[in-house]
């Protein structure tokens, strides 16, 4: 006969093994997951040497790919910074929140102040990003994280900061979006003081993180780290530019570097040394705080998402880098404008390595992060994402929806005012100068060289009729056409950029990567000197 003792344990014993059991699935000590966001600025898909770079080295970046889920098609809903920034925070594509340029650009005829000769003048756009939207910080906030952000925010002037959308401690986020005063310390940044003179702005945004962490691992926190880098203005060491100086000779120099895109040159091979150093000094600072994840012990019970705001910088800006095999870059319709690095780690789930070709994009971000975190779903906010713990699970994504872009302005970069619709493998770019269209298959086409509408007449029509439809129920912005544009002055600018600017490029090539090569005295403010 078994005696009340018995039952006792017995109860005991099924109700512990319960909970080992919850354990398991929600995480490492049964807490909340935690949450670090690294988003890199102008960071192109073949940056990192998990992707495919020969050039540059990343093995920290790497390290994030191979113990997590690698996103293949992984999209920025932008071509540029803030319209893509915006639809992180807040799930929603660019027409929606009316963020379509990057803050502070010419909009209207105060376009025609650049001498471009544009068959258009840009739309108009909202320049902050909107209160009445509930960005993902504000909803981990309540849902008890603590919200953290480093870096470049570029989503408003003085009353837009990150304090003022959900973030209790804002280290280096402003209006600006690039590094003013430089990668050196001393900068010009009023968020986040100098210290000490030649700093590493990319490193001193990581170790800011670290910090953060390490005084709040004993609490659940969301920290977004916000690098500057890759941005222009492009600055290294002179050690990191002497190692990829020497690494390009190695590789061959090749003696021409560029080609004409349709407005501006595009760069066609990474060899830039001052570039790869940029970009060494984002890895560099991601190990920061990979590190300190582990040295707190919350590397099992960490989700890390790793992606960029918009396609590597190939023209215009800097002329930094190359996308190839896919076309385009930053500023550009083409893919090489908004495919990006799009990795999450998930710990407990042990997908690492993994990969998904399942189209997905920044919106996707908000539900996937609030349900990875057990927090309760905002549809009516993330509208224009969807959840992808599914995916990272393990699990097949059935559903097929069209992913919209929407850049009614002039890239910086050769860009042109065009809207674009992805359903399936089939991409359709509509062109606003003259209604003009191209459709890729994608799959067929990564590269985005044969335009096969003629070909396909039907899937074109009805593409475009879902992405003019999506755009009016929106309220999508629209330029206008220029009454002063004048033909004969737009072709004058162009040769001039073919016969001045290609050939002036390749010049500077070869000048970042002679031996003699030296930009001042002080390395942009790295080698630091006695007074």
């Amino acid at each position: 006969m078994k005696t009340p003792k018995f039952y006792l344990v017995l109860i005991f014993i099924i109700v512990f093994s319960s909970c080992k059991e919850e354990n398991k699935v929600v995480g490492k000590d049964h807490k909340k997951p935690n949450i670090v966001f690294i988003l890199v600025d102008d960071l192109g898909l073949h940056d990192l040497s998990v992707t495919g770079s020969e050039f540059y080295e990343t093995p920290n970046v790497d390290r994030i790919a191979k113990e997590g889920l690698i996103f293949n098609q992984g999209y920025a809903a932008s071509r540029v910074c803030s319209p893509s920034r915006a639809s992180i925070m807040t799930g929603k594509f660019t027409a929606r929140h009316g963020i379509t340029d990057w803050i502070g650009a010419a909009s209207g005829t105060a376009w025609r102040k650049y001498n471009r000769h544009d068959k258009l003048l840009p739309a108009e756009y909202v320049h902050g990003l909107p209160k009445k939207d509930v960005t993902i910080a504000e909803a981990m906030k309540a849902a008890g994280y603590k919200t953290f952000f480093a870096g470049k925010w570029h989503l408003g002037d003085e009353g837009s900061y990150p304090e003022d959308h959900g973030f209790e401690i804002n280290k280096g986020g402003w209006e600006k979006g690039s590094p003013m005063g430089g990668y050196f310390s001393p900068w010009d940044n009023p968020k986040l003081p100098n210290k000490v003179k030649g700093e590493n702005l990319t490193m001193r945004l990581g170790m800011e993180t670290a910090n953060f962490i390490e005084q709040n691992k004993d609490s659940a926190f969301f920290a977004f780290l916000s690098f500057y880098a890759v941005h222009g203005p492009i600055q290294t060491t002179r050690e990191k530019w002497d190692k990829y100086r020497d690494k390009a000779e190695v590789q061959g120099i090749v003696e021409k570097g560029y080609k004409m895109e349709r407005v501006l040159p595009i760069r066609q091979v990474q060899d830039n040394p001052i570039y790869a150093g940029l970009v060494e000094s984002m890895d560099d600072a991601v190990g920061v705080v990979l590190n300190a994840l582990k040295d707190a012990g919350l590397e099992d019970n960490t989700i890390v998402v790793f992606t960029s705001d918009n396609g590597g910088v190939a023209s215009g800006d800097a002329f930094s880098t190359s996308n190839l095999p896919l076309r385009g870059g930053k500023g550009y319709q083409w893919e090489g404008g908004i495919r990006e690095p799009y990795f999450i780690k998930v710990p407990w789930l042990k997908n690492g390595g993994t990969q998904s070709d399942f189209p997905v994009i920044g919106t996707d971000f908000y539900p996937t992060l609030l349900d990875l975190a057990n927090v309760d779903l905002l549809p009516d906010q993330h509208i224009d994402g969807i959840s992808l713990k599914p995916i990272l699970e393990g699990k097949e994504m059935k559903v097929e929806r069209p992913l919209f872009w929407h850049y009614p302005h002039y890239g910086n970069q050769g860009g042109n005012p065009s809207s674009i619709i992805r359903q399936g493998d089939w991409k359709l770019i509509h062109y606003w100068e003259d209604g003009s269209e191209e459709l890729y298959n994608l799959a067929l086409d990564g590269s985005e060289q044969s335009n096969v509408i003629a070909y396909n007449p039907e899937i074109a029509e009805n593409l475009g009729i879902t992405l003019v439809d999506w755009l009016e129920e929106v309220g999508a912005n629209m330029p206008t056409k220029d009454p002063e544009f004048d033909m004969e002055l737009a072709q004058k600018r162009h040769q001039s950029i073919v016969n001045e600017k290609l050939p002036a490029l390749e010049v500077e090539r070869m000048n970042f990567l002679s031996v003699d090569f030296e930009p001042n005295n002080d390395w942009w403010g790295s080698k630091v000197t006695e007074d």
